[in-house]
């Protein structure tokens, strides 16, 4: 079962990999066609369009129907259709074309409900509640492509039978739907199997009236022995969107990181490495922000250690654990959502008892972002891959800039797999922009640089 958005994104990694939406469009709509002839032969058959790709999914129907035996009714005039595709497929129709009339279906023996696809929510304005009510009450036989529409809202089509595409999408069920169809419009297995620019629609874009704070708070716990990696995962998720990111750091090295990235905010903890004499204060401001980021340049003393350990048992703020804190919580089982960011040797570690990433993102409560060639992000029941990058990425930082952008989106509100995913991409891709500049000369800061860029390409 997927949601309106998981369409959106399927349909743009499935263009990403050349299979255009106008493909999936006329495979639609031949499925659409081919059912009608086969139920209602000799039926006259009235398509409602509205001005969307669902609309465009009954003109590619239509076209390939009787044209004397087909109606097309627009609930908005056809200057109104606001897809490409839909616009290429409505100029091709022979058959008779109207402005929607209830008095269409006293000439109708079926209606193909095309209105209103995915992704409706809350009260259903005129044209489209007008013709939900008399389509239902005209008592003929309503055959709905993809969803009913206004399916989850106010009013809704009450379908005979529902031809849905790919997937049965949430909140349908026989109820509201009848007889539910699950077709193959052609979507490849990979749109769905790897990370695509598709899933930077999942990007949670800031409301025009938000403010500071609203689009992301985040803690980050880095440094100590290092000053560069908490610099540069900081920065990173700054360039993916969070609008607070505070460091917690050592003292010894905050003031070197303040004046590396004037733009931060640093709170400076006592000593020369995070210890345990510092867990009760960090506790206690995580619950001050949307994600915790703990890890990049942290070191590895034995204190450091059992303070990450305590501090990931107690934390109930959703965090990014990479770098050397994974050390510390190799056989937990976390129970705050949590990603982990190993690279192969520190997934080997991590594994030794549990056989695989599945295996070890379930029993540990995780999900796991396995960095490699191609990334392998899992929860455990859902496998996603990566293939965004270049070998170009293999310097020191590439990872901090990685756990940073994650645990920006993390912060934004996105789910654990949604930010893994996303944040794989978002640092492959601008991988792939530096490189195009930068050759095997790149270094992590330019990556950081460029996360915005892919952001600006693809959501456009």
């Amino acid at each position: 079962m997927i949601s309106a958005l998981d369409s959106r994104v399927i349909d743009a990694n499935s263009e990403a990999l050349g299979i255009p939406v106008s493909t999936l469009m006329d495979n639609a709509g031949k499925i659409v066609a081919d059912f009608i002839k086969d139920h209602f032969p000799q039926g006259r058959v009235l398509f409602v369009c509205g001005p969307g790709n669902n609309g465009g999914d009954g003109f590619a129907a239509a076209l390939l129907m009787d044209p004397d035996m087909v109606t097309v009714a627009l609930l908005k005039k056809s200057n109104r259709i606001h897809s490409e595709i839909s616009r290429q497929r409505y100029s091709k129709l022979e058959c008779k074309v109207e402005e929607y009339d209830p008095a269409l279906f006293n000439d109708a023996d079926v209606i193909v409900d095309c209105a209103l696809g995915t992704g409706v929510r809350g009260k259903i304005k005129d044209p489209y509640k007008k013709y939900i009510l008399e389509a239902n009450a005209s008592g003929l036989p309503i055959i709905s492509v993809d969803v009913p529409s206004g399916l989850g809202s106010d009013v809704t089509i009450v379908p005979q039978t529902t031809i849905t595409f790919h997937d049965v999408k949430i909140g349908m069920n026989d109820d509201n739907c009848g007889n539910i169809l699950v077709a193959d419009v052609g979507i490849p297995i990979d749109a769905m199997k790897f990370i695509g620019p598709g899933d930077v629609l999942r990007y949670p874009v800031p409301d025009e009236n938000s403010h500071k704070g609203e689009n992301g708070r985040l803690m980050v716990i880095a440094g100590g022995p290092y000053f560069g990696a908490p610099g540069m995962c900081c920065m990173a998720a700054l360039r993916t969107g969070a609008d607070i990111v505070r460091l917690f750091t050592p003292s010894n090295v905050a003031h070197a990181i303040s004046t590396y990235c004037p733009v931060l905010m640093i709170t400076p903890l006592p000593g020369d490495h995070l210890s345990a004499e510092s867990v009760d204060m960090l506790l206690s401001e995580s619950m001050n922000y949307d994600a915790v980021l703990i890890g990049p340049g942290i070191g590895k003393d034995p204190d450091t250690m059992m303070a990450v350990k305590e501090f990931v048992r107690k934390c109930k703020t959703p965090m990014v654990i990479d770098a050397d804190a994974l050390s510390a919580v190799v056989g937990m089982e976390i129970l705050t959502p949590t990603i982990i960011t190993p690279h192969k040797g520190e997934f080997r570690k991590l594994d030794s008892q549990y056989g695989g990433p599945e295996p070890l993102a379930q029993t540990m409560n995780v999900t796991l972002l396995l960095k490699g060639h191609v990334d392998t992000v899992t929860d455990g029941n859902a496998t996603r891959y990566n293939k965004a990058g270049t070998p170009a990425m293999t310097g020191a930082g590439t990872g901090d800039v990685l756990s940073g952008s994650v645990a920006a989106l993390l912060s934004k509100g996105l789910s654990t797999m949604e930010a893994a995913s996303l944040g794989a991409f978002l640092t492959g891709k601008a991988g792939e922009y530096a490189f195009a500049d930068k050759s095997y000369g790149l270094i992590a800061t330019d990556i950081i640089e460029e996360i915005p860029h892919v952001l600006r390409d693809n959501l456009r």
